[in-house]
């Protein structure tokens, strides 16, 4: 048994999980009505989905170079690929509502009676949503790969 295999799957799944418990987060935070109290918890909420998926491609990197299966592995496997791809989107798709948050919030912090427009709400929600289907894809693939899928 490897030792570094095991933490560094440990690891990795505990921010896969964390990460998923964010965008249901973000997901429940984004509603019709967003007082400054809301839209501040929203902007952290957000800075830790940065870092967590941050951490997510530094632990997944360990595990390719530090893992049992070795980067060979994954190098050649279409599924790894897949899964990759998938959380490059979700990356891509996350950037929307990134900037909707920081803007909001200081649109906030300027007026008090700032209103978030119900337009950039529901596209915030529209992209969030997009982004948990996204989601569901990774699990998926790890599943596929696991089993040797792709190689």
């Amino acid at each position: 048994m490897d030792t570094t295999d095991l933490v560094l799957a440990i690891v990795h799944h505990l921010l896969v999980f964390s990460l998923a418990g964010i965008i249901g987060a973000e997901f429940v935070l984004v509603r019709g009505d967003l007082p400054a109290t809301t839209l501040k918890r929203l902007a952290g909420i957000d800075r830790h989905y940065g870092i967590i998926a941050a951490l997510i491609i530094v632990v997944g990197i360990g595990r390719v170079f530090y893992g049992l299966k070795g980067w060979e592995f994954y190098v050649h496997n279409w599924v790894f690929w897949a899964k990759m791809a998938a959380f490059a989107v979700m990356g891509l798709l996350s950037t929307i509502p990134t900037v909707r948050f920081i803007s909001w919030n200081r649109q906030a912090s300027a007026s008090p009676s700032f209103m978030v427009p119900a337009a950039e709400l529901a596209l915030v929600k529209t992209y969030i949503r997009a982004e948990a289907f996204i989601f569901l894809l990774i699990p998926i693939f790890a599943a596929a790969m696991a089993r040797g899928y792709g190689y």
